[in-house]
Order: structure tokens, then sequence, then C-alpha cells
């Protein structure tokens, strides 16, 4: 695979959570960040593991397909790692990642990768949409939309989960995460976040979700959503709020 010449963010987390599939310029973007903001691997570890509790917990209700957007690289405590009973499309918008989750993906029969914008669903291919989430439409699903409301302003995001909403069965389920205001003590950071990344204060958070019923834990730190065992020994920042929500089985 030929190296890329410019970061992305879906190796630099890669990077962060200690995995293999990045490359040198990923490593250097990661490592200016962190310079300017400070460490992020215990930040994104964090995110990483209220994915594996959110997934875990829609698949104990009976969901057994699931559809990624903004998936990023497919390893490291990913959607197929932590339910691996359960089939799996993996979409994103940048190619470079596209060929490497469907290179790492290869093998697989139960999980796939292909390109998908979350703002328009008619972007995936409606066979692998069909192979991988068999009953798209018809009967419950997991959708997992972490690392993108960032980037979407208020309009977009309320459209495209309004979207998403329509588009699955009743008992159906949303994985979601926004950034807070953290980085508006750092203004070296937030500035390599690109004019498009959207800051929000957590009050903001629930009614972003419109239709989608968020579960009885409410939109809370990711940290703090379903804890398991001890809690980290140094608490990370604030960073990212997460939630599970429904659209309510009719």
């Amino acid at each position: 695979m030929a190296e890329p010449d410019q970061p992305s963010t879906a190796r630099m987390i890669d990077f962060w959570l200690g995995g293999e599939h990045h490359f040198p310029v990923d490593v250097a973007a990661a490592r200016a960040f962190e310079g300017a903001y400070g460490p992020c691997a215990a930040i994104f570890r964090s995110l990483r593991d209220f994915l594996g509790r959110a997934v875990r917990s829609i698949a104990d209700e009976g969901v057994d397909g699931f559809l990624v957007f903004g998936a990023g690289v497919p390893t490291r405590g990913n959607v197929h790692e932590v339910v691996p009973d359960a089939t799996v499309l993996y979409t994103d918008v940048d190619p470079v990642t596209i060929r490497l989750g469907q290179r790492l993906l290869a093998g697989s029969d139960r999980a796939g990768y292909g390109f998908g914008d979350a703002t328009d669903i008619g972007t995936i291919d409606p066979a692998q949409l069909h192979r991988f989430v068999p009953g798209w439409g018809r009967r419950p699903v997991g959708v997992v939309f972490l690392g993108l409301a960032a980037f979407l302003d208020d309009a977009t995001l309320g459209r495209t989960l309004d979207e998403l909403y329509g588009a699955v069965a009743p008992g159906s389920f949303l994985a979601i995460d926004f950034d807070s205001d953290e980085l508006a003590a750092y203004p070296e950071a937030l500035a390599m976040m690109g004019p498009a990344f959207r800051m929000r204060p957590p009050a903001a958070f629930a009614p972003l979700l419109g239709r989608w019923q968020p579960t009885v834990d409410g939109v809370v730190p990711v940290a703090g959503w379903r804890p398991e065992g001890v809690p980290e020994p140094e608490p990370v920042p604030e960073a990212f709020y997460g939630a599970v929500a429904t659209k309510p089985a009719a």
C-alpha cells in the first residue's frame, strides 16, 4: 500500500490505540496535536471502550447487524471484534482508509468495508448493505455514528439523524458521540481541527438526537456510560459524550 502524503484522523487514532496501521505522516500529526493539547491515547482508548460497551449492549437486545459510519481502521476493538457473531458493514469517505479496511477484512465473511457518506445513505452500495446488514429497513439494526457529529452543523446533523431514523426498522439502535467544548482552552489544538470542527456544550447534545430516544443512561461522558470494572486511576478529560438511542418498537 503506497504511503499517503496527508495524515488521516482514522490512522492517527489507530496510532493512539497502539495499532499497526498508520504511517509516519500520521504519527507526526498525532505528535503535533499532542504538543498543542496533551496525551490523547487515554482519551481515545476511553472512546473505543465506550464503543465496545455500546455495541455489546445493542447486541444484547438481539441485534445482529451493524452499519458503521466514519469507521476508520477496523481493528483494536472495533465492532466485528467486539460482537463476532454479528455482521458488520464499515463505511467511510476516505479512499485510503477504505482500501486499508478492505484489505484487513478480505478474509471475513461477516464484515465488509465500502464507501458511505453518513449524510447521504444512498451513497452506500445496496448489495453490500443487504449482504452485511441483512433485513435493513425490515428488522432492527445497530447504527454506529462516532466521530462525525463534530464535523456537521446542527441542521445537517439533525437532517442526517432524522433520515437514518426513517430508514431503519423500529427496535433499531444508534450509538453516537459528541465533542464537548474541551478544546476551547487549547486554541492551537482547536485550530488544527479545521474550520468544520464544532464543539458543543453538553446541554445541546440530547436535543440534537431528534426523534431518537436515548436509553435511560442519557448522554454522558463516554467513560461514565455503563462503566465496567474499576475506574481509571487518572480520569480522562470529558472531551467526548456518548449515548445509545433507539427507535422504539411499534
